[in-house]
């Protein structure tokens, strides 16, 4: 899965104004008629619900707005280049590069249409129309046009799941995905099957929501252990999460303890986010001869526990309507660790009369 990118993009330049006078046979001292510059166009980012990832900026990675055109003579005014749009899934996040690597948030793209000024366009220079004068009334000046903002960005897309499918590799979490919706995850008895996040809609009568099955989290992955941070990551926007435990493993209740001080280590928020705790496998008789004993030392620890089979879909029904229930009730995570807004530094309105003077030489 491509969803980590750097990219390049370069707005467009501004149109250089002109210096032109008009020339007629009848018309004497015709005088200044040179026309301004087209501005550049900018360049914005659109969230598009079609895009699943960021592979389409595999090959391509930079991006070029149209320059404005040049003035001409006869007052006529350059045209302004065209804006570029750039399609990103949602959820991707915009940050501009560092030498240090990627700097402050300035934007979060999570809305369908949504757009993004990224880079500005330049503007367009004055044609000499501009600087005529009782004084000067031939002014052989004009300006040239603004270079566009150019920037090095580096997309971050978080994937955006209504409950996430979380626990130790091989717990079943593919074969959940795949028993409750259409998804067909890579299945296997071997840990780290699924090497990437995938989301499937549950359907629930009239109510669907959207389940993310989360690659398998291991002790040390906050870390970068394992599949580590790449994944992680993807939890932070779900409002409710699934812990799948694999009651055929030596410690059930252990595994449920790492991965649970390993998304405290990453995001201490997590500790509070909703979350439903199921024992998978059951169908197999030892894991079911140790069902009575899971639930007291789930009990010990204060938490209700729901015992399942995705093979066979078992208690899957009573799973997924437990979690529709807190999806529903649960807000939208707030913004995490590495989701702080940025600052907005604003100068303050210069005094009356400078405000004046500069107005003038402008």
């Amino acid at each position: 899965m491509i969803d980590r990118v750097e990219v390049y993009v370069k707005a467009g330049d501004g149109g250089n104004g002109v210096v032109s006078f008009r020339r007629e046979k009848f018309v004497p001292l015709g005088g200044p008629d040179g026309g301004d510059g087209g501005n550049g166009g900018s360049v914005y980012l659109v969230g598009d619900e079609g895009l699943p990832t960021l592979l389409s900026f595999r090959y391509k990675k930079h991006f070029q707005a149209e320059n404005g055109a040049h003035g001409k003579g006869k007052n006529m005014h350059g045209k302004r280049g065209e804006d570029l749009f750039i399609k990103v899934p949602l959820g991707t996040q915009v940050r501009i590069k560092t030498e240090t690597g990627p700097g402050a948030l300035i934007a979060d793209v999570v809305e369908p249409r949504q757009q993004v000024l990224v880079a500005k366009g330049g503007k367009g220079g004055r044609g000499n129309t501009h600087f005529a004068t009782s004084t000067n009334q031939a002014p052989r000046t004009a300006e040239k046009g603004r270079p566009g903002e150019e920037k090095r960005l580096v997309l971050d897309l978080k994937l955006i799941a209504d409950a996430g499918i979380i626990g130790y590799p091989n717990a079943g979490k593919s074969t959940l995905l795949s028993a409750v919706s259409q998804a067909k995850p890579k299945i296997a008895d071997y840990p780290f099957t699924t090497l990437e996040p995938v989301l499937g809609v549950v359907e629930m009568g009239y109510r669907s929501f959207v389940l993310a099955d989360i690659p398998g989290i291991i002790e040390g992955a906050h870390e970068g252990r394992g599949l580590g941070l790449d994944f992680l990551r993807h939890i932070e926007r779900t409002k409710a999460l699934i812990h799948l435990v694999d009651g055929s493993s030596e410690g059930p209740v252990a595994d449920f303890k790492k991965v649970e001080a390993e998304l405290v280590a990453y995001e201490p928020s997590l500790k509070d986010r909703p979350r439903i705790i199921a024992v998978n496998k059951i169908d197999l008789p030892q894991v079911r001869a140790r069902i009575p004993q899971l639930e007291r030392e789930f009990k010990l620890l204060g938490a209700s526990v729901h015992f399942i089979s995705a093979a066979t879909g078992e208690g899957v029904r009573e799973l997924m309507n437990k979690a529709w229930e807190l999806v529903s009730k649960a807000p939208r995570p707030s913004p995490g660790k590495e989701e702080e807004g940025f600052k907005v530094f604003r100068p303050r309105p210069l005094p009356a009369k400078k405000a004046a003077k500069r107005g003038e030489e402008a």
